[in-house]
């Protein structure tokens, strides 16, 4: 049976959704679905770090298991993310039976609804359907978010390039030109890909992202950016690789290398900024060694932006005249720590901390020992800059203690000093 298709907006706020399969696809899936506030119940045996997430902060719920015709049982929607053509069309019958509308990743004429090509724009989405052809309509939807960007005044030079075919020469890392590259020859783009909110990516970062074949995502990076690639990008889950922390980043690198040497368009989309608290430097280290070409487009920081959606400055007149930006991954009394805690305890400006929740107790005391007023204002931030935030007011003193009461989880931003006030009314 054939016809257009009708265009409709889904409201599934509160609305059970179901979705079959805890891979790359349902990766790129989830996140719209919570974004639209709906409930949604992920059936699969294993997932990704990143679903993992959500899963963790109860966002979500999660069946860990095969799919069972009984789970579309109230359900409004369901996607199915697997690969196994037997499974999905077991899911499509359940869903026929039940008139609930399927959509297949695997499948798309056997299914009955469509996932458009999407871009948002403040409060306007903007959905296209391409006929059944995917790149169809990511083009025709990168053109629309070119005009969209032109309309609010955005740069346009950089947009234009956005649905064209052509994937022209970067910067390089060191400033200079990168040798023009052809389709038979890769290059790798590290992008800060901000602080949460989707909307915060860089321009030329986005426009990267429509280019790239291959797309190597920290678990930390905004799930709608995900949602957004096209259909055939092949998405590395970084968080996703085995072996221990050093071992993960050489085979990081080496995915990177590999892809690259293949003719792929590469994107190392990492949370916030690539070379803040992150690997960005090892990771164009190893392409350079490589003959790799590499682009880094500079991220928003969490470590500024972050405290500024909780109206936090991290500097303000008369108040504090320096931040200072540290790592508290690592405990003050580990011989591991490179951060001098008895000299920021003498500082008088804010002090931003990054990954320091699990180390909290221990930091604010290391502070207060060496000098730091134990009523010095606090804050911390959790998710900031998304619809997850939550924010909290302390003392350096106490901060520690409320942040277990109140059951504040990673990630999150602490932020210590005068400043924490300033901007409230």
């Amino acid at each position: 049976m054939s016809g257009n298709p009708y265009p409709l907006g889904l409201r599934l706020a509160g609305r059970r959704v179901v979705v079959v399969g805890g891979g790359a696809v349902a990766t790129r899936r989830v996140p719209a679905l919570l974004d639209a506030g709906a409930d949604v119940l992920l059936v699969a045996p294993e997932l990704t770090p990143a679903l993992r997430a959500h899963v963790d902060a109860g966002r979500l719920r999660w069946e860990p298991r095969r799919f069972a015709p009984g789970d579309l049982d109230g359900a409004w929607l369901v996607q199915v993310a697997v690969d196994d053509r037997v499974a999905a069309a077991a899911v499509s019958a359940a869903a026929a039976e039940r008139r609930v509308f399927c959509v297949r990743a695997d499948d798309r004429a056997a299914a009955t609804a469509w996932t458009p090509a999407v871009t948002r724009h403040g409060p306007v989405t903007v959905a296209v359907l391409g006929g059944g052809d995917p790149r169809r309509a990511m083009s025709v939807r990168d053109a629309v978010r070119e005009l969209l960007a032109a309309r609010a005044g955005q740069p346009t030079a950089e947009l234009g390039a956005a649905a064209a075919p052509a994937r022209p020469a970067e910067p390089g890392a060191g400033g200079s030109e990168a040798a023009a590259v052809t389709p038979s020859v890769g290059r790798v783009a590290l992008v800060g890909a901000g602080p949460g909110d989707p909307e915060l990516i860089t321009v030329k970062g986005w426009r990267l992202l429509t280019e790239a074949d291959v797309v190597v995502a920290d678990r930390l990076v905004p799930g709608l950016l995900l949602d957004e690639l096209r259909a055939d990008v092949e998405l590395v889950d970084a968080s996703k690789i085995p072996y221990g922390p050093a071992r993960a980043q050489e085979e990081i690198n080496r995915i990177l290398v590999d892809r690259a040497r293949a003719g792929k368009v590469v994107v190392r989309l990492k949370g916030g900024d690539p070379y803040v608290f992150g690997r960005g430097g090892e990771e164009l280290l190893a392409c350079a060694e490589a003959g790799v070409p590499v682009t880094v487009v500079p991220g928003v920081t969490s470590a500024i932006s972050v405290p500024a959606a909780a109206g936090v400055p991290v500097t303000h007149r008369a108040v504090a005249h320096e931040f200072t930006v540290v790592s508290g991954h690592v405990a003050p009394d580990s011989p591991d720590s490179l951060v001098r805690w008895e000299s920021l305890a003498g500082l008088r400006g804010t002090l931003v901390i990054l990954m320091g929740l699990r180390n909290l107790a221990a930091i604010s005391a290391t502070l207060v020992a060496h000098g730091r007023p134990a009523n010095t204002p606090a804050a911390v931030i959790q998710e900031g800059t998304t619809s997850g935030q939550r924010a909290l007011r302390s003392t350096l003193g106490a901060v520690a203690a409320d942040v277990e009461s109140a059951g504040l989880r990673p990630p999150a931003i602490v932020v210590v000093g005068d400043v924490v006030g300033t901007l409230d009314a």
